[in-house]
């Protein structure tokens, strides 16, 4: 074989061993590849109304923005619908239902059941999304 041939393949192998890094890293979000899509009026299904139960609440990260939505307790219909991304330094909040506030576990930022600022180092509140129940599902409107 001669060089020049043999140089040729090997750059063909090259280019071609690298696709599979190239096309996923063409993806916008690798993990939300599983998401359920946006319906027509803007509404994502994100869990089911079982893992409302859950202490935590329903915590879904696998979407485009990841969601934590919690029941009130008083109206099982009525949910709340947060980015539980902390407008702080970013560590995700969780559902306290005894005190009725998303915490920060990383710098003990507290927001209200509406995602209001209740206590810092954050400054801002939590982005809130409409929330509703249709069947076993539980959806979310990004909008």
């Amino acid at each position: 074989m001669k060089r020049r041939d043999f140089i040729g393949w090997v750059g063909v192998g090259g280019v071609v061993s690298s696709l599979p890094v190239v096309m996923s890293g063409c993806e916008s979000n690798p993990t939300a590849t599983n998401a359920a899509p946006t319906r027509a009026d803007g509404f994502q299904v994100v869990g089911t109304v079982a893992a409302l139960d859950n202490p935590g609440g329903l915590l879904n990260e696998n979407l485009a923005q990841p969601v934590l939505v919690v029941r009130d307790p008083a109206n099982a219909d009525t949910l709340t619908a947060v980015n539980p991304t902390c407008t702080h330094k970013g560590c995700i909040v969780e559902w306290q239902g005894d005190t009725k506030a998303f915490v920060c576990p990383c710098h003990d930022a507290k927001f209200t059941e509406a995602g209001t600022l209740a206590q810092g180092p954050a400054e801002k509140p939590l982005t809130t999304y409409t929330a509703k129940i249709e069947g076993d599902s539980v959806l979310v409107n990004f909008g």
